[in-house]
């Protein structure tokens, strides 16, 4: 923040988390508050009794109440414009002690003390007001447990440590309705979890042995035995907590000019102030009026107009809905690295997706069973999953799963072997068996002319055909696909509300699966059997036509199309290290529908940005007026300097309560009523 900042209040907006792990420092912070609140009421009290000494005709008392709510409320404000004045900058700390000596100079007592205690309110209820900004971040602080239930080696003991104690390998006992305290994988046990603590996930997700669970997401009804896999301040969330707080400190284009704008304002104020001094003195003395009256009257009105003047207001317009908006981001499961990814989310005009793991969920099914030469679709897809029963491959998951969920009988094959790249084969039923690609069936000469029509039909429906043969003869095809996911559409239709005009598909697959995807997503093109470097030129292309450009991928295989994009969104990244730290902004969640929510969070935070820099200006320039015109008291300037602050970290807090595309389209009202 730049040196024209206004003391403690402005630097509140970037201020870290509680300095340890689990806040301990809350209860100090609430103690000094009260204090806070207690001198700023016993200060009042003094300014109300030396304004009625005054009105008494008691001057004796009069300036003494006054001096005392002075002794009172001016420390602090004195502290820091002393630490400015040594800096060799000018702040609103600076301004309020020369508005503060400026009016006991002048006899204006009750001016004084008044001024300074309204000041003192005004940075008290602007701290509180702060704050709220950076409560959620310091929320997520604390939602990880303080002790881990623990069992190690050989001990079968269990015991309670501090979770910073735990070690990979230890296994930590979860109980029902516990917070997980470490990053793990699950040993024992099944239930349901919720990650909406860390990945913004509305539904609590099914884990099992084998599954990855993480620090401060919530157990459901069952117990389970987790592995650590990595120290408590490794985790995860820890590491959520620290990409937020870097990101706080990481500046936005608009608030480099803000602060540069601010550096040449208040010196530019302080000379105004001394011509407004100045030349009316020696314009009303020419004329001939005593010096000392004109010399006090100019001087008040140019004490206002330095109050008032204060860059305060501009300074924080930036930094508090940055602060807000990467707030907001991260409880909703969207981490953005800085301000000025942030902004340029609100300027997207084009963003174009990787199809496998981002518009599709990844996991392969059976789209398609098609029979040849008499045989029955049951049949093909029974000694396809009995060849693939004793397979791993994600292709013959898939086949079994599809058998299952039909309800065929199927016996494990014999003989498995695996023919790497072709596909593999066994004994079926006492004859050999084989599945896969067209390739192998035409090594074997098991092709024929009905088969190559249904291979024809699968590819145009987009899915990936998988040859099955039985006793020397082709029993048919069955079409693989990878399904879009089940927010796909709704995501493409939210982009489309934030005014996205180009949305596009970049893939390595084929041509009829990237056609296929383009139109189950409603997309605008689909660019098929693309390179990495390739994918590189069509951003490049999209940006030249279109404007900026956000590239959507799994930060990983697809980091060159992600680096040369405007932005870069990582997909489905919760625990996930390299796509963490590549990516510009990362989706904890496989939620497409966060990237709608983050370019409507960026373009709300830039208009946020220029509705707070109106307020500041306009608010300074109509006291600034009424200061030189006379009309604005000391008074006046301190409320309308303090007002704007108010009003810009109110309206930056309104960040908060952006809400998803779910949720928008949730509270609309159902075309059918």
């Amino acid at each position: 923040m730049s040196d024209t900042c206004c003391g403690g209040a402005c630097a509140a907006p970037v201020a870290a988390p509680p300095a340890d792990l689990h806040g301990h420092d809350h209860g100090s912070a609430h103690d000094t508050a009260r204090l806070d609140a207690w001198r700023i009421g016993l200060a009042g009290a003094l300014v109300a009794v030396g304004m009625a000494a005054g009105r008494a005709g008691h001057p004796v008392w009069h300036i003494a109440a006054s001096l005392a709510a002075i002794a009172l409320t001016v420390p602090g404000p004195a502290r820091r414009a002393w630490a400015a004045a040594r800096r060799a900058s000018l702040d609103i700390d600076v301004l309020m002690i020369i508005a503060v000596v400026g009016a006991a100079a002048l006899g204006d007592w009750t001016e004084a003390a008044a001024v300074v205690w309204l000041f003192d309110i005004a940075q008290w209820l602007e701290a509180k007001s702060l704050a709220r900004a950076t409560r959620a971040i310091g929320a997520l602080v604390t939602i990880a447990p303080r002790v881990a239930t623990v069992r190690r080696g050989t001990d079968a003991a269990e015991r309670e440590v501090p979770v910073d104690s735990v070690v990979p390998g230890d296994i930590v006992i979860v109980r029902p309705g516990q917070r997980i305290p470490v990053d793990g994988t699950v040993r024992a046990g099944e239930s349901a979890v919720d990650q909406a603590p860390v990945t913004g996930e509305s539904w609590p997700v099914d884990k099992a042995p084998g599954d990855t669970v993480l620090a401060g997401t919530i157990n459901g009804a069952g117990a389970m035995e987790i592995a650590a896999d990595r120290p408590a301040s490794d985790s995860t969330l820890a590491r959520i907590i620290h990409l937020v707080q870097h990101a706080q400190e990481q500046r936005a284009p608009v608030q480099r000019f803000v602060d540069r704008f601010a550096r040449v304002y208040t010196p530019a104020v302080v000379v105004a102030a001394l011509l407004t001094v100045l030349l009316p003195t020696l314009v009303a003395v020419w004329s001939g009026a005593v010096w000392t009256t004109a010399f006090a009257l100019w001087s008040y009105r140019a004490l206002a107009l330095l109050v008032v003047a204060c860059p305060c207001a501009l300074v924080i317009s930036t930094p508090v809905a940055i602060v807000s908006a990467l707030t907001a981001a991260a409880r909703a499961g969207v981490l953005i690295k800085g301000g000025a990814h942030l902004e340029r989310l609100g300027s997207i005009r084009c963003v174009a997706l990787d199809k496998t793991g981002t518009l599709t969920d990844g996991h392969v099914v059976v789209s398609d069973v098609f029979a040849v030469e008499g045989a029955t679709s049951h049949r093909v897809l029974s000694v396809a999953a009995a060849l693939e029963s004793r397979s791993e491959h994600p292709i013959g998951r898939a086949i079994v799963n599809r058998a299952r969920a039909d309800g065929l009988a199927f016996a494990p094959g014999d003989a498995f072997r695996a023919l790497p790249g072709l596909g593999a084969e066994a004994v079926v039923a006492a004859a050999p068996a084989v599945v896969g690609s067209h390739r192998l069936f035409e090594t074997r000469q098991l092709c024929t002319p009905s088969l190559h029509a249904r291979i024809d039909e699968v590819e145009e429906h987009g899915a990936v055909p998988v040859l099955v043969g039985h006793g020397g003869a082709a029993l048919g095809v069955i079409g693989l696909t990878d399904g879009l996911r089940g927010n796909g559409r709704g995501a493409i239709e939210g982009l489309r509300d934030e005014g996205v005009a180009h949305i596009v598909l970049l893939t390595g697959d084929r041509e009829t699966a990237a056609a296929s995807a383009r139109a189950g997503a409603g997309l605008d093109a689909a660019h098929a059997e693309l390179l990495p470097d390739e994918k590189v030129k069509h951003v490049a292309r999209l940006r030249a036509e279109y404007g900026p450009v956000a590239m959507v991928g799994d930060g990983i295989n697809d980091a060159p199309a992600l680096a040369a994009a405007d932005v870069g969104i990582a997909m489905g990244v919760a625990g996930t290290d390299a796509a963490l730290e590549t990516a510009d902004v990362a989706l904890m969640a496989d939620d497409l529908s966060k990237i709608p929510y983050a370019l409507r969070l960026g373009r709300r935070t830039v208009a946020n940005i220029r509705e707070n820099v109106a307020i500041a200006l306009g608010l300074k320039l109509l006291f600034g007026v009424l200061a030189v015109a006379g009309v604005a008291t000391l008074w006046m300037a301190i409320l309308a300097d303090t007002g704007a602050s108010l009003l810009v970290t109110a309206n930056s807090l309104r960040l908060l309560r952006v809400r998803s595309v779910d949720q928008v389209r949730s509270s609309k009202p159902d075309a059918r009523s």
